[in-house]
């Protein structure tokens, strides 16, 4: 089984509370239109009129040449993933860009790939069982910025 997940408690609770983001900066503060803002903690969209952070996160521990910086949105109050379900943010897109990372978080060449929304599962459990894939990054197909990590669970 795959598990998607977004931000962990401690980033998203360290965003709100005005830590900076992966370039020093405090988090920028917008108003959701409802469609365009996918938290990155909860993998939900910001419903309309809420308040939504905008930060430059790096998913990876540490930096070296595979470490790439985006933009992420967050919900700017506390919320949660759905555990039992297949997150929003993952459901939306027509297509979205995997790609397989080795445990000590560098990238897996060969692994990156668009693939259509009905695609990720299969395409994130193939690169899973791969000998040296530690865990999958999801990322905008069209924008590039991350959206969830699959590892097994």
């Amino acid at each position: 089984m795959t598990i998607a997940r977004g931000l962990t408690k401690s980033e998203a609770f360290a965003y709100r509370g005005g830590a900076p983001d992966a370039y020093g900066n405090a988090p920028e503060r917008l108003v959701s239109d409802g469609v365009g803002f996918p938290c990155r903690c909860c993998l939900r969209y910001v419903p309309a009129g809420q308040e939504v952070l905008l930060v430059a996160h790096r998913p990876f521990d540490a930096l070296h040449p595979y470490a790439e910086t985006g933009p992420i949105f967050l919900c700017a109050q506390e919320c949660a993933p759905d555990d039992d379900a297949l997150p929003e943010v993952l459901c939306k897109a027509p297509d979205y860009l995997l790609k397989g990372y080795d445990a000590a978080q560098r990238i897996v060449y060969g692994s990156g790939k668009v693939v259509p929304q009905g695609d990720l599962g299969g395409y994130a459990e193939t690169l899973l069982a791969q000998k040296g894939i530690a865990f999958v990054d999801v990322r905008s197909a069209r924008n590039n910025c991350w959206i969830a990590r699959i590892t097994t669970g």
